[in-house]
């Protein structure tokens, strides 16, 4: 590993904890408020999502050599601000471990490595470019609030894009924590160093709690975290098994619930940070920055709920500048491969449709919703293309 170690791919791990914290974070925050969870169960919380998460992608990626980039459900939490407050929290751990079970069932039994090796890729693609263009768009958003700021780190994209494009995003989060401490847009004055304390909660099940929350958080899981995850692998050349990325990680999300953690699974969003020519031009030698970034998230970890504090003192629109810039290529290559294959070229289009709408229907996300309503335009397409005598006449014979 000493001997593939570049700058850029640590840097790509780096960026991508950040864009980690500085969003989703926000939410599971707001779930353990609503919930009335004290600071150390919220500190124990944070520390079991980082430190499962990172000790996944460091394990992951050093076994299968590819960037295995590891996270908390972002769609989990969005679920639980609306549920964890009407659930007693043994209940909710109890719930957690179900989820996790589910999922590392389904990988074990194989099953899910079934169901992906049936999705065509260019509608995998496309379900990937859906979920990173709101991340594209918000760069102009970003652009709004503050012009000089992201106009300053957006020249100098482009402008180290042309000479050395393995260092561009490097270059993009420099000028953006030079002109944020320039301009006292970071306050370092409230920061504060203080170890996570974990703190174990026994599990309690209930049919109540499986039902209503167990059931909804591995369906989310599965839907809105592993098929894109192995969907960026897939786009970006990695031919990893997908049921060991899915029970691997559930496995150690069982192992963290009791201490707070509520899934770990595969990340699709900064996947892509990690995934791409700007992280190596060698994709063999990518499998550091999946690396790197497990070390970040251990790092943080330990420190709980401080990071809260840190990752709040970096200005919004300088994560969102430097989140938008890195995935510019991710959209470009999600695109290309949506659009590749003629036969499958509009129900991808669907898909891309559908999923960057953000709906969300019976609890489950838009990626969830393009990927079935892709695979339902294509097989009806498909078959109709293949088989004329199937849905509409045959040709008669001369």
């Amino acid at each position: 590993m000493q001997k593939d170690l570049s700058i850029s791919a640590v840097v790509a791990g780096f960026i991508a904890v950040i864009v980690s914290y500085a969003g989703p974070l926000v939410i599971v925050f707001q779930a353990a408020n609503d919930a009335g969870l004290s600071h150390d169960m919220i500190s124990s919380w944070i520390g079991a999502i980082s430190i499962g998460s990172g000790i996944a992608a460091i394990v992951l990626s050093l076994a299968y050599r590819a960037p295995v980039i590891t996270a908390w459900s972002t769609p989990g939490a969005a679920l639980l601000v609306l549920a964890l407050p009407s659930t007693p929290y043994p209940e909710a751990i109890g719930a957690y471990i179900f989820a996790a079970g589910v999922c590392t069932l389904i990988g074990v039994s194989g099953l899910f490595d079934t169901v992906v090796s049936r999705i065509p890729r260019g509608i995998a693609a496309a379900m990937l470019a859906g979920i990173l263009l709101r991340f594209g768009s918000e760069l102009f958003g970003a652009f709004r609030a503050s012009p000089l700021q992201v106009g300053v780190m957006a020249l100098s994209y482009f402008v180290v894009k042309r000479i050395s494009p393995r260092y561009a995003v490097s270059a993009v989060l420099c000028v953006g924590l030079l002109f944020a401490f320039a301009s006292g847009d970071i306050h370092t004055d409230t920061l504060a160093l203080d170890l996570a304390t974990p703190v174990f909660t026994a599990p309690s099940f209930s049919w109540q709690s499986i039902i209503s929350l167990g059931v909804p958080l591995a369906i989310v899981s599965l839907t809105g975290q592993f098929v894109p995850g192995v969907a960026v692998l897939r786009t970006y050349g990695y031919k990893t098994p997908s049921n060991p990325l899915v029970w691997v990680t559930s496995a150690i999300a069982m192992l963290a619930a009791p201490f707070g953690s509520h899934g770990i699974n595969l990340a699709a969003i900064t996947a892509a940070i990690c995934s791409g020519h700007e992280a190596h031009p060698d994709a063999s030698k990518r499998y550091v920055a999946g690396v790197a970034l497990g070390v970040f998230y251990i790092i943080a970890g330990l420190f709980g709920a401080t990071l809260a504090t840190l990752f709040a003192a970096l200005p919004k629109t300088m994560i969102a500048t430097v989140a938008g810039l890195a995935l510019l290529g991710a959209i470009a290559a999600g695109l290309t491969a949506a659009m590749a294959d003629e036969k499958v070229r509009e129900s991808a289009l669907i898909t891309f449709v559908v999923t960057a709408s953000g709906v969300s229907f019976l609890g489950l996300g838009s990626a969830f919703w393009g990927l079935i309503v892709g695979l339902l335009a294509y097989f009806i397409w498909s078959v109709q293309f293949e088989r004329p005598g199937f849905l509409q006449p045959a040709t008669p014979k001369s």
